[in-house]
Protein backbone atom coordinates (compact mmCIF):
# COMPACT_ATOMS: atom_id res chain seq x y z
CA UNK A 1 0.00 0.00 0.00
CA UNK A 2 2.80 2.34 0.58
CA UNK A 3 4.65 1.29 -2.42
CA UNK A 4 1.37 2.44 -4.36
CA UNK A 5 0.67 5.65 -2.54
CA UNK A 6 4.44 7.01 -2.96
CA UNK A 7 4.03 5.76 -6.44
CA UNK A 8 0.65 7.79 -7.01
CA UNK A 9 2.54 11.00 -5.56
CA UNK A 10 5.24 10.88 -7.63
CA UNK A 11 3.47 10.61 -10.64
CA UNK A 12 1.68 13.35 -9.63
CA UNK A 13 4.73 15.49 -9.19
CA UNK A 14 5.71 14.61 -12.81
CA UNK A 15 2.46 15.90 -14.20
CA UNK A 16 2.52 18.72 -12.03
CA UNK A 17 5.77 19.59 -13.48
CA UNK A 18 5.55 18.98 -17.12
CA UNK A 19 5.94 21.62 -19.29
CA UNK A 20 3.40 23.05 -21.32
CA UNK A 21 3.33 22.93 -25.12
CA UNK A 22 5.85 25.48 -26.53
CA UNK A 23 4.30 28.58 -28.07
CA UNK A 24 4.25 28.71 -32.13
CA UNK A 25 4.87 32.79 -32.48
CA UNK A 26 3.99 33.90 -35.95
CA UNK A 27 4.72 37.17 -37.67
CA UNK A 28 5.72 39.04 -40.56
CA UNK A 29 8.73 40.67 -42.53
CA UNK A 30 8.16 44.26 -41.65
CA UNK A 31 11.29 45.97 -40.92
CA UNK A 32 12.49 47.03 -38.78
CA UNK A 33 10.20 45.60 -36.41
CA UNK A 34 10.26 41.82 -37.68
CA UNK A 35 12.82 40.72 -39.79
CA UNK A 36 15.89 38.11 -41.05
CA UNK A 37 18.83 38.80 -39.56
CA UNK A 38 22.22 38.05 -41.37
CA UNK A 39 22.28 34.81 -39.32
CA UNK A 40 18.98 33.59 -40.89
CA UNK A 41 17.52 34.21 -36.87
CA UNK A 42 14.05 36.35 -36.78
CA UNK A 43 15.01 40.29 -35.18
CA UNK A 44 13.63 43.38 -35.04
CA UNK A 45 12.14 46.13 -32.62
CA UNK A 46 9.09 44.32 -31.33
CA UNK A 47 11.14 40.83 -32.07
CA UNK A 48 13.27 41.89 -29.32
CA UNK A 49 10.52 42.79 -27.11
CA UNK A 50 8.63 39.16 -27.73
CA UNK A 51 12.21 37.68 -27.04
CA UNK A 52 12.35 39.43 -23.60
CA UNK A 53 8.75 38.88 -22.69
CA UNK A 54 9.27 35.39 -23.31
CA UNK A 55 12.85 35.25 -21.52
CA UNK A 56 11.45 37.19 -18.50
CA UNK A 57 8.79 34.57 -18.09
CA UNK A 58 10.51 31.56 -19.18
CA UNK A 59 8.17 30.40 -21.54
CA UNK A 60 9.32 27.72 -24.53
CA UNK A 61 8.56 29.20 -28.44
CA UNK A 62 9.64 29.37 -31.43
CA UNK A 63 8.90 31.97 -33.66
CA UNK A 64 8.30 32.13 -37.55
CA UNK A 65 8.56 34.69 -40.81
CA UNK A 66 5.39 34.29 -42.76
CA UNK A 67 3.23 36.16 -45.27
CA UNK A 68 0.51 38.64 -42.89
CA UNK A 69 -2.38 36.64 -43.65
CA UNK A 70 -0.93 32.92 -43.25
CA UNK A 71 0.74 34.17 -40.03
CA UNK A 72 -2.31 35.38 -39.04
CA UNK A 73 -5.01 32.71 -39.75
CA UNK A 74 -2.76 30.53 -38.16
CA UNK A 75 -3.00 32.18 -34.55
CA UNK A 76 -6.70 32.26 -35.37
CA UNK A 77 -6.83 28.29 -36.04
CA UNK A 78 -3.96 26.94 -34.09
CA UNK A 79 -3.85 26.33 -30.82
CA UNK A 80 -0.68 27.31 -28.82
CA UNK A 81 -0.24 30.28 -31.24
CA UNK A 82 0.62 33.80 -31.43
CA UNK A 83 0.78 36.94 -34.03
CA UNK A 84 2.62 40.28 -33.83
CA UNK A 85 2.12 42.89 -34.11
CA UNK A 86 -1.35 42.65 -34.15
CA UNK A 87 -4.20 45.73 -34.46
CA UNK A 88 -6.25 45.54 -31.41
CA UNK A 89 -9.69 46.31 -33.05
CA UNK A 90 -13.33 45.85 -31.55
CA UNK A 91 -13.75 43.51 -34.44
CA UNK A 92 -10.51 41.46 -33.28
CA UNK A 93 -11.22 41.99 -30.15
CA UNK A 94 -12.78 38.67 -29.01
CA UNK A 95 -10.64 36.59 -31.58
CA UNK A 96 -7.86 36.64 -29.53
CA UNK A 97 -5.86 36.54 -25.72
CA UNK A 98 -3.87 39.76 -25.91
CA UNK A 99 -0.49 40.37 -24.62
CA UNK A 100 0.62 43.98 -24.45
CA UNK A 101 0.33 46.60 -25.92
CA UNK A 102 3.87 46.37 -27.23
CA UNK A 103 3.56 49.60 -29.04
CA UNK A 104 1.59 51.85 -31.10
CA UNK A 105 0.99 52.91 -34.30
CA UNK A 106 -1.05 55.43 -37.28
CA UNK A 107 -2.67 54.35 -39.64
CA UNK A 108 -1.67 56.48 -42.90
CA UNK A 109 -2.86 57.31 -46.29
CA UNK A 110 0.53 57.89 -48.52
CA UNK A 111 0.45 59.18 -52.03
CA UNK A 112 2.27 61.53 -54.46
CA UNK A 113 3.42 65.11 -52.57
CA UNK A 114 1.91 66.87 -55.59
CA UNK A 115 -1.93 65.20 -55.88
CA UNK A 116 -4.61 66.50 -57.47
CA UNK A 117 -7.48 65.84 -54.77
CA UNK A 118 -7.94 67.70 -51.78
CA UNK A 119 -7.39 65.42 -48.28
CA UNK A 120 -8.76 67.10 -45.57
CA UNK A 121 -10.32 64.20 -44.20
CA UNK A 122 -10.62 60.08 -44.80
CA UNK A 123 -14.08 61.16 -46.36
CA UNK A 124 -12.35 62.59 -49.18
CA UNK A 125 -10.50 59.44 -50.14
CA UNK A 126 -14.01 57.95 -50.62
CA UNK A 127 -13.48 57.79 -54.32
CA UNK A 128 -9.87 56.75 -54.15
CA UNK A 129 -8.26 53.93 -55.07
CA UNK A 130 -5.97 52.96 -52.28
CA UNK A 131 -3.74 50.08 -51.73
CA UNK A 132 -3.75 47.74 -48.83
CA UNK A 133 -2.29 44.75 -47.80
CA UNK A 134 -4.29 41.52 -47.93
CA UNK A 135 -5.75 40.20 -44.81
CA UNK A 136 -4.59 43.67 -42.60
CA UNK A 137 -6.68 45.30 -40.02
CA UNK A 138 -6.23 48.57 -42.31
CA UNK A 139 -7.74 47.15 -45.61
CA UNK A 140 -10.59 45.30 -42.92
CA UNK A 141 -11.56 48.83 -41.80
CA UNK A 142 -11.78 50.79 -45.06
CA UNK A 143 -13.57 47.98 -46.93
CA UNK A 144 -16.33 48.22 -44.27
CA UNK A 145 -16.46 51.63 -44.10
CA UNK A 146 -17.27 51.12 -47.77
CA UNK A 147 -13.98 53.09 -49.41
CA UNK A 148 -12.61 51.49 -52.93
CA UNK A 149 -9.32 49.19 -51.35
CA UNK A 150 -7.14 47.06 -54.13
CA UNK A 151 -5.42 45.03 -52.20
CA UNK A 152 -2.43 42.54 -52.60
CA UNK A 153 -0.57 39.95 -50.94
CA UNK A 154 2.47 42.04 -50.80
CA UNK A 155 2.24 45.46 -48.97
CA UNK A 156 5.53 46.95 -51.22
CA UNK A 157 3.95 46.57 -54.48
CA UNK A 158 1.93 49.36 -53.03
CA UNK A 159 4.52 52.02 -53.51
CA UNK A 160 4.96 51.34 -57.04
CA UNK A 161 1.15 51.01 -57.89
CA UNK A 162 1.13 54.43 -56.96
CA UNK A 163 3.67 55.84 -58.70
CA UNK A 164 2.71 53.87 -61.71
CA UNK A 165 -1.07 55.57 -60.72
CA UNK A 166 -2.63 52.07 -60.39
CA UNK A 167 -3.80 53.44 -57.26
CA UNK A 168 -4.07 57.13 -55.93
CA UNK A 169 -3.47 55.91 -52.24
CA UNK A 170 -1.30 53.46 -50.39
CA UNK A 171 -2.90 52.44 -46.75
CA UNK A 172 0.07 52.52 -44.39
CA UNK A 173 1.02 51.53 -40.42
CA UNK A 174 3.46 53.48 -39.09
CA UNK A 175 4.95 53.81 -35.15
CA UNK A 176 3.86 57.15 -33.94
CA UNK A 177 6.25 60.44 -34.44
CA UNK A 178 8.23 58.17 -36.98
CA UNK A 179 9.07 58.95 -40.58
CA UNK A 180 7.13 56.01 -41.43
CA UNK A 181 8.91 53.41 -44.06
CA UNK A 182 11.65 54.47 -46.69
CA UNK A 183 12.57 52.65 -49.74
CA UNK A 184 15.44 54.24 -51.78
CA UNK A 185 13.72 53.47 -54.60
CA UNK A 186 10.88 55.83 -53.71
CA UNK A 187 11.95 57.85 -50.60
CA UNK A 188 11.56 61.30 -52.04
CA UNK A 189 8.60 60.30 -54.43
CA UNK A 190 5.68 59.56 -51.99
CA UNK A 191 4.99 61.36 -48.51
CA UNK A 192 2.23 60.74 -45.85
CA UNK A 193 -1.00 62.92 -46.32
CA UNK A 194 -3.37 62.38 -43.79
CA UNK A 195 -3.36 60.32 -40.21
CA UNK A 196 -6.87 58.27 -39.95
CA UNK A 197 -6.47 56.20 -37.32
CA UNK A 198 -4.22 55.60 -34.18
CA UNK A 199 -4.59 51.49 -32.80
CA UNK A 200 -2.13 50.08 -30.19
CA UNK A 201 -0.61 46.76 -31.46
CA UNK A 202 -0.14 43.23 -29.45
CA UNK A 203 0.77 39.93 -29.44
CA UNK A 204 -2.28 38.54 -30.35
CA UNK A 205 -2.79 34.50 -29.10
CA UNK A 206 -4.68 31.62 -29.83
CA UNK A 207 -7.88 31.48 -27.34
CA UNK A 208 -6.32 28.15 -26.34
CA UNK A 209 -3.35 29.57 -24.54
CA UNK A 210 -4.08 29.98 -20.89
CA UNK A 211 -5.15 32.53 -18.56
CA UNK A 212 -2.51 31.85 -16.42
CA UNK A 213 0.13 32.64 -19.00
CA UNK A 214 -1.26 35.33 -20.42
CA UNK A 215 -1.52 36.97 -17.08
CA UNK A 216 2.24 36.54 -16.73
CA UNK A 217 2.95 37.48 -19.93
CA UNK A 218 1.23 40.44 -19.15
CA UNK A 219 2.82 41.21 -15.89
CA UNK A 220 6.58 40.80 -17.95
CA UNK A 221 5.36 43.42 -20.26
CA UNK A 222 4.12 45.70 -17.81
CA UNK A 223 7.49 45.02 -15.72
CA UNK A 224 9.48 45.89 -19.06
CA UNK A 225 7.80 48.99 -19.22
CA UNK A 226 8.55 49.92 -15.48
CA UNK A 227 12.51 49.06 -15.51
CA UNK A 228 13.08 51.20 -19.20
CA UNK A 229 13.40 48.05 -21.28
CA UNK A 230 10.66 48.76 -23.59
CA UNK A 231 12.38 52.19 -24.31
CA UNK A 232 15.94 50.90 -24.78
CA UNK A 233 14.90 48.39 -27.32
CA UNK A 234 13.03 50.81 -28.91
CA UNK A 235 16.09 53.31 -29.16
CA UNK A 236 18.36 50.53 -30.23
CA UNK A 237 16.54 50.68 -33.62
CA UNK A 238 16.08 54.41 -34.01
CA UNK A 239 18.59 54.67 -36.68
CA UNK A 240 18.30 51.63 -38.14
CA UNK A 241 18.46 51.71 -42.17
CA UNK A 242 16.93 49.59 -44.80
CA UNK A 243 20.26 47.68 -46.75
CA UNK A 244 20.37 48.72 -49.83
Amino acid sequence: MRHLILTSLVLAGCTGLAPAAPLHITTERSPPSSMLGADGVVTGRETDKVREIMARTGTAYRIDLLPWKRAYTMAQRQPQTCVYSTSRTPEREALFKWVGPTDEAEWQLWGKPDHAFPLRNLDDARKLRIGTYLGDARDDYLRRHGFHVDAVANDQVNPQKVLLNRIDLWAVSARNGSPGPSQVAWADKLAPLLVFNRVKVYLACNPSVPDELIARLNAAVAEMRRDGTMTRLERKYEHWVQPK
